[in-house]
């Protein structure tokens, strides 16, 4: 389950033209399963309806401070009710009145008539933002325990570019995530592997598979939404989910050095990575013509990433693999399990109707050693990402106590 599932979720509107970005982050965050409770300045409605946000949050758009016919003071109802306040996108106006304590409108009475943890997302031109009352502002808010989801660098309204941008709806409700979501994670160095190594025939073909790395990258957010520090080692270039180190590779040996570099280091190391079990032993340097025949390419193994990690995982590090396989599911892994010196396996029929490869679904299984299989219906592959850190953070807790 989403961390934000069933969180009732108070999203303030103000009078910027990054207003309209708030109908997205609306929609990502009722997808999550949150109740979405929208609050529009008056401001905000010279750049969208309220009938657009009503129709996308889960009731309609509140706007008036005075004349509510569900509640005589509004702005306690939705601030003593909220789970979170987040304000996208969020003024220059916005951030002084909340500073100064000024509740002039409903959002910003909501706000100061609230215990519940308040993020505000920034957005202005360059020369607002970097202006000194904006920054003392923001630093304010901050040192009083509000969340801030910076503004980004692009182009801003005018054609003009620089810092100042609202952040993306992806990095907005990444950070609703991780206020609401466990911090089980905090502080914690986790590397995930993701995407199927290509090995060179020649300047053009590849020896590949038909992994598309969705599960790394599911499992890379889970636990970034967590609180973890993660570096992600790609082959693929999907979106990077928000806050990842991104350190792109393509074969398995360049997956190899990337990670072995810095396993020293870290607490987690997730290997949802298919890599290769084989490689030319020589790639041409041009491209193999077909005139020239049916080219004869001799193969040797790539190296086992996972078995050299679990040959020399120190103490208290938690190693995890993945076991694709299309027979034989839980002995095949439980094996590699054994045999490579893990954790944890999770184990997909890939063979299976909407598993594995490319679908964003899954189903596994998860083995650990000396415990019974657990098995993961099909699902979402965050909910399967979920269900892994879930088991991550129970052996970091048993192997923290001493426990078997």
């Amino acid at each position: 389950m989403s961390a934000l599932a069933g969180k009732r979720i108070v999203l303030g509107v103000t009078g910027g033209i990054a207003a309209y970005k708030a109908i997205e982050v609306s929609r990502r965050l009722v997808d999550a399963g949150a109740h979405v409770v929208p609050i529009m300045t008056e401001s905000a409605q010279h750049f969208i309806g309220t009938t657009t946000l009503s129709a996308l949050a889960s009731e309609p758009v509140q706007t008036d401070l005075w004349h509510n016919p569900s509640t005589p003071i509004p702005h306690t109802k939705f601030g003593q009710g909220a789970d979170l306040i987040l304000v996208a996108p969020a003024t220059a106006k916005l951030l002084a009145a909340y500073r100064m304590g000024y509740s002039h409108d409903l959002l910003t009475n909501t706000l100061i008539a609230t215990r519940a943890p308040v993020i505000v997302c920034p957005a202005m031109h360059t020369e607002m933002w970097e202006h000194p009352s904006v920054i003392d502002n923001i630093d304010t808010l901050r040192q009083r325990g509000v969340h801030v989801v910076e503004p980004e660098s692009g182009r801003l309204a005018g054609g003009d570019v620089g810092a100042g941008r609202l952040a993306s709806p992806e990095a907005i409700v990444a950070a609703a995530e991780r206020v609401l979501g466990p911090r089980d994670l905090t502080g914690v160095q986790v590397i995930v592997s993701a995407g199927g190594t290509r090995e060179p025939i020649d300047a053009v073909r590849v020896v590949a598979n038909r992994s598309s790395g969705k599960q790394g990258y599911a499992v890379a957010a889970e636990a970034l939404a967590r609180g973890a520090d993660v570096t992600l080692v790609s082959t693929v270039s999907l979106p990077a989910p928000v806050g990842a180190i991104v350190v792109p590779v393509e074969t398995a040996a360049e997956m190899q050095a990337a990670i072995e570099q810095r396993a020293p280091s870290a607490d987690v190391i997730v290997m949802a990575a298919a890599v290769a079990d084989f490689r030319p032993v020589a790639a041409a340097s041009g491209k193999i013509k077909k005139q020239d025949g049916v080219p004869e390419v001799l193969l040797e193994p790539t190296p086992d990433i996972l078995a050299g990690l679990g040959a020399t995982k120190p103490a208290r590090q938690v190693l995890v693999g993945f076991a694709a396989e299309t027979d034989d599911l839980v002995a095949n892994a439980q094996i590699k399990l054994t045999k490579k010196n893990l954790d944890l396996i999770v184990a997909n029929d890939v063979g299976a109707s909407q598993v594995g490869f490319a679908h964003d679904t899954n189903a596994v299984t998860l083995l650990r050693p000396d415990a019974e299989p657990v098995e993961i219906d099909l699902a979402a592959k965050r909910d399967v990402a979920r269900a892994v850190i879930n088991t991550i953070v129970e052996i970091r807790a048993s192997t923290q106590t001493g426990k078997d």
